[in-house]
């Protein structure tokens, strides 16, 4: 990847037109070096925007920006025009969910040991001031409770808040991992990138039932227990059905190369 690596200072190239960018992706996938190269340079700019997301948390912007160029050349690879949205609407899922699993991996950026601990801290709150309210706490609830500011609260939990997408690992029995694809999900800016590309795909081979508990249990945050309520069910029995549910969705992605 060294030959990608680019300084986050140079002054990068304006994106171009959808119509050009599909032209090149196609040239890339008959080999075409020069057009790839092309398609790198003018999304860096995707990339810079990308990584100002993650500039509170105090990372190195230069490392992100490396790693976010990672993504977006497997991006520039993977992409299938047929897939029916613009480039930009799938890149920018490979790009953060290339800086977060650089992040969560064991490199030299990590969450700071005291944010990890505000994290851990806000977490046991959470489950005591859950069993204490019968519902989910407030953002103003939990800083009440660990004595924290609003700010110090939502940070720490973004910090260690597990990465729910089609490339992190969801479940895992004796086998290989059981994954949710590479698109990330709930993003409040971008609601609507749960309809996009492969996570579309798998969710619409679910019967409905089974799609509503995956997307209340890893995109609205929802307990077995509060799923079990909703669903007229018990906890056990979602939990049991949350795993055939995810195994399910492994056999989709390993018969479907193009939807991992």
């Amino acid at each position: 990847m060294a030959r990608y690596m680019v300084n986050l200072n140079w002054d990068e190239p304006s994106p171009l037109p959808e119509a050009e960018v599909k032209f090149l992706l196609e040239r890339v996938h008959q080999g075409d070096e020069e057009a790839r190269q092309r398609l790198i340079e003018t999304n860096l700019k995707l990339v810079r925007t990308v990584v100002q997301r993650f500039a509170p948390w105090g990372y190195e912007q230069e490392d992100l920006f490396q790693v976010g160029c990672i993504g977006l050349v497997k991006a520039i690879d993977n992409f299938d025009t047929s897939f029916g949205v613009k480039f930009s609407t799938y890149a920018v899922p490979m790009i953060i969910g290339e800086i977060r699993r650089f992040l969560r991996d064991d490199n030299p950026i990590r969450v700071s040991r005291s944010l990890k601990e505000k994290g851990f801290n806000i977490k046991r709150a959470v489950e005591k001031l859950t069993q204490r309210l019968g519902r989910g706490p407030t953002l103003q609830e939990l800083a009440e409770e660990t004595g924290l500011e609003l700010e110090e609260v939502a940070t720490a939990l973004e910090a260690i808040q597990p990465i729910t997408s089609l490339s992190d690992p969801l479940y895992q029995d004796e086998g290989d991992p059981i994954l949710l694809s590479d698109q990330i999900a709930g993003v409040e800016e971008e609601p609507d990138w749960l309809n996009k590309v492969m996570l579309k795909q798998v969710l619409e081979k679910l019967p409905e039932r089974e799609r509503r508990l995956i997307h209340l249990r890893f995109f609205q945050d929802k307990t077995q227990t509060e799923i079990a309520r909703l669903l007229g069910l018990s906890q056990v029995q979602v939990s049991r059905l949350e795993k055939q549910i995810l195994k399910k969705m492994k056999r989709i992605l390993d018969t479907n190369p193009r939807a991992t």
